[in-house]
């Protein structure tokens, strides 16, 4: 029995591609510098308009001592200067609008990242429990675990985290959900731990199956469920539920190829 070298697929959403990064960073403060010279160029108008309002001269016109108010302000600047700031509170609007967006998509990126670390760290605990090493003499199975652990040890150096929003019962939900992914994937044995990943993905589909068949009408049996893990994954967040069903989805292909070799 062969050890598949590509024992989980990372995610496929992120690119390893730095140009794309490094165009990204060349254009970060262009829309900066734009609000600084649209505020410049909104206090040069304000102050060329303040100074042709200033010209005339007081014995012209009586309008000219009735526009300035108690503090001394002329009231046709006091206009100019409302419609200026109110140009650049748009711009303002406009720049955060971008800035929100970007966010958005570096959180994404984020996540994407923290997938494929946690998709890493499943491919070492399937290589550490795989029934294969039990075989191997204890002198190369210890030479194997020795890498095993180097590798896991640079993989740790990668600090990721995307703060995602949860009460003390969904931190609780979320532990037990990882301990009995773990425990499935050092069961050892690759046609149990098919069976009780199925029973978990069943359990991930039963909640949405179950909603279709009370709006449509329709009978929908998702499989035998593992009800422990139903139990806990209905405590999760709904992004955990669906970062958990990605997981198991991608540990099903992986037990599948090693079944069928087996």
């Amino acid at each position: 029995m062969d050890i598949d070298s590509t024992p989980v697929p990372p995610p496929q959403e992120y690119s390893d591609n730095p140009i794309s990064l490094q165009s990204e960073s060349s254009m970060n403060f262009d829309y900066l510098q734009g609000l600084h010279e649209n505020a410049s160029s909104a206090a040069r108008a304000s102050s060329s308009s303040s100074s042709i309002g200033g010209h005339g001269s007081s014995a012209e016109s009586p309008r000219h001592f009735s526009g300035i108010d108690a503090g001394g302000t002329d009231a046709h600047t006091q206009s100019y200067g409302h419609v200026d700031y109110s140009k650049a509170l748009d711009r303002f609007v406009s720049v955060l609008d971008q800035l929100d967006a970007r966010v958005e998509k570096f959180r994404k990126d984020a996540l994407c990242l923290q997938e494929k670390k946690d998709f890493l760290h499943m491919s070492i605990d399937l290589i550490r429990s795989h029934d294969m090493l039990q075989s191997m003499m204890e002198a190369e199975r210890e030479e194997i675990f020795c890498y095993i652990h180097r590798v896991n040890a640079r993989l740790s150096t990668v600090e990721l985290m995307v703060h995602t929003v949860r009460d003390r019962s969904q931190e609780d939900a979320l532990s037990q959900i990882n301990e009995l992914i773990d425990m499935m994937i050092t069961m050892g044995d690759p046609v149990m731990s098919r069976q009780c990943c199925q029973q978990y993905m069943n359990a991930c589909c039963s909640a949405a199956e179950a909603s279709a068949s009370y709006e449509y009408g329709i009978d929908m049996d998702a499989g035998p469920v593992d009800k422990k893990f139903e139990s806990a994954l209905l405590g999760c967040t709904l992004d955990d539920q669906k970062n958990i069903k990605k997981r198991l989805h991608a540990l099903m292909d992986y037990l599948n190829k090693q079944t069928i070799r087996n």
